[in-house]
């Protein structure tokens, strides 16, 4: 186990090396200056001198300075746009939001969506399933930004239950949340499904129940364990969902995190703003893959994470 996760890890400067590269690229091809975005036009020495201090001067020059920035000190550089900030003092402020946000998302998301995924399983071919079905297409159909924007406009416009948008309060993160979670959440159902109908006619089920195993301790404890396989190899992908998703969320929330920089950071063609958010959202989900893999081996110990074919 020791191995493979220092294997796996020993993997990650490569990957990360290849995002860099092709991040930098579509930052670099991009049309647009991140110097004199705003209305008034800067001088041409300024101009020039800005480029020289962020290396910008040259696609080359900023291609070799900016990694040895960023490996030698951990520094992501000065905003190009916010020429008070540093990106690491933007990540350092809004990443936590994210990261809650997130988290809040795909908690909601995993427990809603295994409880209705198991419970469409059981009760097949009823009522249930099929209104569960119905609400799965509907989720996974939804774009998030649609789904923000109903959740908005009702629970916060017409019955005004919830606040418009902010950060600061439980009740701030309930529908950027929820709008956030309907995507995982429905693929979630439907892994949770799939998997619990094969699970409930597996030959040690009938021996439970013919032991006098009661049925619900047979789903919950026995069954559940084992249909969760295929839902636990899906919440890599679903962490990449509710992060990178989250950048359209919010905004539409107006919540101070880092993907509503990002977005900013895109209009406005802030180069080290780009690749620092970009960098540490890849640092992140690489590092939640690996979580996975290794819950592989805790929730099912016959599973040999580290076997070569």
């Amino acid at each position: 186990m020791l191995h493979f996760i220092s294997w796996r890890i020993a993997q990650f400067p490569l990957v990360l090396a290849i995002i860099y590269l092709i991040t930098f690229a579509f930052v670099w091809i991009a049309p647009g200056s991140p110097f004199g975005q705003s209305d008034r036009q800067l001088d041409p020495q300024a101009k020039q001198a800005l480029e020289r201090r962020f290396h910008a001067d040259k696609w080359y020059s900023f291609l070799r300075e900016y990694p040895k920035q960023i490996i030698s000190h951990g520094d992501f550089g000065p905003s190009m746009q916010y020429a008070e900030w540093t990106v690491n003092d933007i990540i350092k402020a809004s990443l936590p939001v994210s990261i809650v946000l997130g988290l809040f998302a795909l908690i909601i998301g995993t427990v809603v969506g295994v409880a209705v995924g198991t419970l469409a399983a059981v009760h097949r071919d009823g009522v249930f399933d099929w209104l569960s079905l119905s609400i799965v297409l509907i989720g996974i159909s939804l774009p998030s930004f649609i789904s923000a924007a109903l959740l908005l406009m009702f629970f916060a416009g017409k019955l005004q239950w919830f606040p418009v948008g902010g950060w600061g309060s439980f009740r701030d993160i309930i529908l950027p949340g929820l709008a956030l979670a309907l995507a995982p959440m429905a693929y979630i159902a439907r892994l949770s499904r799939v998997a619990m109908i094969d699970v409930l006619s597996s030959d040690f089920v009938r021996t439970a129940r013919a032991k006098g195993v009661s049925r619900s301790v047979v789903i919950w404890k026995h069954c559940l364990r084992n249909a969760f396989l295929p839902v636990l190899s899906y919440l890599g992908p679903a962490a990449a969902t509710t992060l990178t998703g989250s950048f359209v969320v919010e905004k539409v929330f107006a919540i101070p995190g880092l993907g509503q920089h990002f977005v900013n950071s895109i209009q406005n063609r802030d180069r080290t703003l780009i690749l620092g958010a970009t960098m540490v959202y890849s640092a992140m989900l690489l590092f939640f893959n690996l979580l996975v893999d290794v819950a592989y081996a805790f929730v099912d110990p016959r599973i040999d994470i580290t076997a070569r074919q």
